[in-house]
Order: C-alpha cells, then sequence, then structure tokens
C-alpha cells in the first residue's frame, strides 16, 4: 500500500477514521500482553519500526549484517518474506526461488547475506543458529512479541517521522509513540530531522540512544547524475526515491509511484520504457522494486543502489556490542 496523505497531518479523514483505531489499538495491545518468549541460541538483533510503510529498515539491516560479517561474525537475517508464499523457515536462495514464493525483501536481502524466511520467527532465528551463524538480524519484527530480541533498533525517517501520530487507519502508527520508544534499544534517524524526531524522543526517553544515519546511492550514481531520468517505485514512500534522483542532479521527467511490494507485469514494464524513451530518459528503479520485475523485462532499466553512512560509528557499534556480549 502507499501511505495516504492525511496520514501526515490530522484532518477530517483522520478525525473519520479515529474509532477504528481505537480497536486497532485494542488488538495489538491484546496480542503483546503476556508473551513470554523463550530464549533464543544465537543474539538476535531486530530492526523495526512504528509506522507502516518505508522508513530505511532494510538498507539498515543490509548495512548491519555487512558490518558485522567484515568484523568476522557470521549474521544472518530472517524475515517474514512478506508477499511470498513460503511459510519457512527456508533458507532463500536468490538464484532459485522467486519474489512470489519469498518476497521481494528476502531476495535483496539473500544477495548480500545468508537469508531464512520463516512466518514463526524463532524457528528461522532456531535455522539460522543451526546453519551456524552467530547473530540473527530481523527485518522487521518490532511488534512481534513472539521472539526474543536481544537488542531493538527503531529505524525512523526524518522527513516523515511518525506522521499524525495516530494509530492505524487514521495515522501510520502500528503502536504509540511511547510504548514503541519503551522497548527500544536505540532509534536510528534516517536523513535530514524535518519532522522533529529527535526532540520527541528527548522527551519521551530522555536516555535512548540515537543514531544518525543518511542513505548514499551507490550504483550506478556515476552514471545518472545530470542526465534525463524516467522513475518508477513501489516501496512505502516513493516520493523518498524521487528526491533521492533529484539530489544527485538528475534532471527527473517522469515520476511514477505504486504501492509498496507491488508486483509489475511485462506489460506494465513495456509501458514505462515507452514513456521513458518519449521522454528522452533513461528509466530508473529501485533495488527493491527491481527485485519484482519480470526477468525478460528488466533489461534497459537502471537500478540505484542506497549505501547507509553513519554519523557515529563508535555509537552504533556499542549498541551492536549489547547483542554478542549477551549474558
Amino acid at each position: 500500500m502507499r501511505a495516504p496523505e492525511f496520514w501526515r497531518h490530522r484532518g477530517l479523514a483522520a478525525a473519520l477514521l479515529t474509532p477504528a483505531s481505537w480497536a486497532y489499538g485494542v488488538a495489538v495491545r491484546t496480542r503483546m500482553a503476556g508473551a513470554r518468549p523463550p530464549p533464543t541460541p544465537i543474539p538476535v538483533i531486530c530492526v523495526g519500526n512504528l509506522v507502516a510503510g518505508g522508513a530505511g529498515k532494510t538498507p539498515v539491516a543490509l548495512s548491519l549484517g555487512e558490518r558485522l560479517a567484515a568484523s568476522g561474525i557470521a549474521a544472518g537475517f530472517v524475515t517474514r518474506g512478506y508477499g511470498g508464499t513460503a511459510l519457512g523457515p527456508m533458507t532463500v536462495d536468490p538464484d532459485r526461488h522467486t519474489v512470489a514464493e519469498v518476497g521481494d525483501e528476502a531476495m535483496l536481502l539473500a544477495r548480500r547475506c545468508p537469508t531464512w524466511v520463516a512466518r514463526d520467527r524463532d524457528a528461522g532465528v532456531r535455522a539460522a543458529a543451526d546453519a551456524g551463524m552467530e547473530v540473527a538480524i530481523l527485518d522487521d519484527g518490532f511488534q512481534n512479541p513472539y521472539v526474543a530480541k536481544d537488542v531493538s533498533l527503531l529505524v525512523v525517517d526524518g522527513s516523515f517521522g511518525f506522521g499524525n501520530r495516530l494509530p492505524m487507519p487514521a495515522g501510520p502508527l502500528r503502536e504509540p509513540v511511547g510504548s514503541g520508544l519503551a522497548r527500544a534499544d536505540a532509534a536510528v534517524v534516517m536523513g535530514a530531522d524535518d519532522a522533529g524526531v529527535v526532540p520527541l524522543i528527548r522527551r519521551l526517553r530522555p536516555r535512548l540512544p540515537i543514531l544518525r544515519a543518511h542513505a548514499r546511492p551507490g550504483d550506478p550514481a556515476h552514471r545518472l547524475t545530470g542526465r534525463a531520468v524516467a522513475a518508477f517505485a513501489g516501496i512505502g514512500l516513493p516520493e523518498k526515491f524521487f528526491g533521492t534522483l533529484r539530489d544527485m542532479g538528475c534532471d527527473l521527467r517522469m515520476a511514477r509511484g505504486f504501492p509498496d511490494h507491488y508486483t509489475y507485469t511485462a506489460a506494465e514494464v513495456a509501458r514505462l520504457k515507452d514513456e521513458a524513451d518519449k521522454l528522452g530518459a533513461v528509466l530508473v528503479t529501485t533495488e527493491k522494486d527491481a527485485a519484482r520485475l519480470p526477468a525478460e523485462a528488466a533489461q534497459g532499466i537502471e537500478v540505484l543502489t542506497i549505501t547507509v553512512d553513519w554519523e557515529d560509528e563508535a555509537a552504533l557499534d556499542a549498541v551492536l556490542l549489547r547483542a554478542r556480549q549477551r549474558p
């Protein structure tokens, strides 16, 4: 789904949906109340957020996995496999499995580090441990009470923040900000803090570590800078991707947004290519979207990767060390 515009501000639509938000909140509290997950055989680092839609969880998870691997620690990803049919626990093989089976995020993760899809996240962590992983990284799962976490990171997009701070469907929240921050071990604020995230966190949890990070374009940024581009994206906040292209100095002639996790048909991709040709532009999309493109239709489309830069790497390592030093 794409985040509706009224999730950014309080207004009539949000007010009309507030009673439904109360019911949603009760359901979430009921689900989480009293859960006592068993200890896991290896440390678990959870990368989650409080809002529906894109906050940058997967790029942060990828960055952590690569950072741990560079330190000689065998880290594996465990994900629900949103949009896929596999129940798991199952090791993801990007050369053998499809997005329809494991979901786009699992395919993206598996190209970087060992990855397990599991609707039962606790079973997924145990499968990763059985395969020799020393640390499991949950991509999402912050609101899942059935798997024990050693460290929980809340990722917040600095431009969107917590939206209108109302629970779904009146707003974007999966749970109230206060209760989410109470269970977090650190917050990761992505990009410039235009939404005032840091002051809010400081007010609600003054001692919570806040890690500042920025998404930096990777390949093929050097080939796109200064060129005319036609962009499309089916992610939580497509505008973030379009803004990145503008910041790179691209001449953005088309910006087409689709719902998050959208599955493209070959005919739709052909139409997008035709529009780009008419505009004299290079067709470009995100790495996550590229995983959902039909193989026969992907040729000729530039795929922009994202790298996460951390302002204070020592502070990040101090947070990660908590998981590795479990009793």
